[in-house]
């Protein structure tokens, strides 16, 4: 007996790429249920709840531009908004476009395998429940699925312990508390200044150090958002052009190796007034030329030297041997990251050469030195960025295999957006794609694969195959512009944008670095050529 189709479409995530994925898809005309297991929608924005958790883009950009409307309607508070205001922002967008009759919270994909003989694909949930669509697509996006290290004893510790992303939704009290954080990326740089104004102490474990940047939040005026909602189709036409999906301006037609020393010192002071802008905004050849790149890194750790009095401990601070931009640089929200290390209840330990980490125990954490005493220990180790989310769960294709299995040496896909093995199978900002200013690339992927389905359901076809040719075309390409870039660092640091922070596995070029404009473009030529990277039947 031949499964009826419950859905046009299945799509697993209610955050921006979700949502956005609901907008076009919609307008294709087709049927579309969206599945999340969070209580709320809002991806990354539900889970990540901890102190201090904000954008890392300014939010004016950081947002869905489908809705020229809702561009002038919602109004952000700050430069960079904290989870909750972003939050509320994703549900003003599902209020306004009614979103939530296709939205089901609370339930948890546990499998999705094509079906051969129908040619559908068959989703079941962790209730027991069972669905069909046409199209699967992931909107489970690329730093969704976090990554829990493999220490000794720790789950023996008898205070709360969780991973930063699953921070827990009723809150935690950590006033006069003894807190340890392990790890030291993105989330630590936000969550440690809120953490230690009222902790007790705060220990934080680094591995590898950060070239940190400055946000400098400052509050929206009247007259800087009405500047915005003036020019909002520039804004999105710099985002959609730019090399990382950024609306900046940008190349400025000056090289910093070219530049007269005490004119650049000058530039690099006078654009250090927070946001990735300092990067593309001072010089062209910053992340292209070693020399460039030395400079500008040694300007940041210069401006962190000048904040850190612990000459010892700003020697840990310190990057070595890698390049500004092999691993992602955060930013510093108010209060500083640095500057949280002048206070008398902050510690930094360096787990990499001076005391790694042995165990957990049941009241702390014990290294080769010390014993360290705590009643709460947050795990900021990061995500299995790019292929987490997809090898969470079994998906299997036609030949039965498991995406999980078929990346375990190389995590191949064409654009970011399909993965041979696997027809109808859509993913949003899958591995080797680009990493940009995320609400872009979400939309760019949404319209590739909306029209891919437009086509689809306006010829008559029922199958897409993804091309292995064209997979092994794309993944080629994304390593060789790696190979040509600053990013080429081998093994020398820990970069979850190579999958180097996942364990027993190697590390894969999972970003394409020629530029995320560059990147649009393609996936336009896709379009406009018909898709020639898939077979349709």
């Amino acid at each position: 007996m031949p499964l009826k189709v419950d859905y046009d479409a299945i799509v697993v995530g209610a955050g921006f790429a979700g949502l956005a994925l609901m907008h076009y898809l919609k307008e294709v005309g087709i049927s579309v249920q969206v599945f999340d297991k969070a209580t709320d929608i809002g991806g990354t924005w539900t889970w990540n709840r901890y102190p201090g958790a904000a954008t890392d883009s300014e939010g004016y950009y950081y947002c869905l531009t489908f809705s020229k409307e809702i561009l002038q309607e919602w109004s952000w508070s700050r430069r960079y908004p904290g989870w909750e205001e972003t939050l509320k922002y994703l549900h003003f967008v599902a209020d306004k476009c009614d979103m939530w009759p296709d939205i089901q919270l609370n339930t948890e994909i546990v499998s999705a395998d094509f079906q051969n003989d129908t040619g559908l694909w068959l989703i079941k949930t962790g209730d027991g429940k069972q669905y069909t669509c046409k199209y699967f697509i992931s909107a489970m996006g690329m730093i969704s699925e976090p990554v829990i290290p493999k220490i000794k004893g720790l789950k023996k510790f008898k205070g709360p312990s969780f991973h930063s992303s699953r921070w827990p939704q009723e809150g935690l009290d950590y006033a006069d508390k003894r807190v340890g954080i392990i790890g030291c990326g993105a989330t630590t740089v936000q969550m440690l200044p809120a953490m230690a104004q009222t902790a007790k102490n705060v220990t934080v474990f680094q591995r590898t150090p950060n070239f940190v940047l400055p946000a400098m939040q400052s509050q929206m005026t009247p007259e800087w958002e009405k500047e915005i909602k003036d020019n909002y189709d520039e804004i999105i036409a710099k985002c959609r052009n730019h090399s990382f999906g950024m609306a900046f301006d940008s190349p400025v037609g000056r090289n910093a190796v070219d530049t007269p020393a005490e004119e650049r010192q000058k530039i690099f002071e006078e654009h250090w007034k927070g946001s990735f802008r300092w990067v593309f905004e001072t010089f062209d050849d910053l992340l292209v030329d070693p020399a460039a790149n030395k400079m500008a890194a040694d300007f940041i750790i210069s401006k962190m030297k000048e904040v850190v009095k612990d000459p010892e401990v700003a020697d840990i601070l310190t990057p070595k041997g890698y390049p500004l931009f092999a691993k992602r640089p955060p930013l510093e929200h108010d209060p500083g990251f640095y500057e949280s290390f002048n206070r008398d209840n902050v510690k930094l330990v360096d787990i990499k050469d001076r005391e790694p980490i042995v165990e957990i125990t049941e009241n702390g954490v014990r290294t080769t030195l010390d014993h360290y005493e705590f009643d709460i220990i947050v795990l900021a180790t990061g995500f299995q960025a790019y292929t987490g989310a997809l090898e969470a769960f079994d998906i299997r294709g036609v030949s039965g295999t498991t995406i999980r299995d078929k990346w375990e040496v190389e995590s191949k896909s064409i654009m970011g957006v399909c993965i041979a093995d696997y027809p109808n199978l859509f993913t949003i900002t899958g591995p080797q794609a680009p990493f940009a200013n995320l609400p872009t690339s979400i939309q760019q992927n949404a319209l590739w694969i909306s029209d891919c389905i437009k086509k689809m359901e306006s010829e008559g076809y029922d199958l897409c195959h993804p091309l292995p040719e064209a997979e092994d075309e794309w993944s080629a390409h994304v390593a060789e512009i790696h190979r040509q870039t600053l990013m080429d660092v081998g093994d020398k640091v820990h970069s979850w944008m190579m999958g180097a922070n996942i364990e027993n596995k190697n590390a894969r070029v999972l970003v394409y670095f020629g530029g995320a404009g560059v990147y649009y473009d393609k996936l336009r030529e896709s379009v406009n050529q018909g898709f020639p990277e898939l077979s349709f039947s």
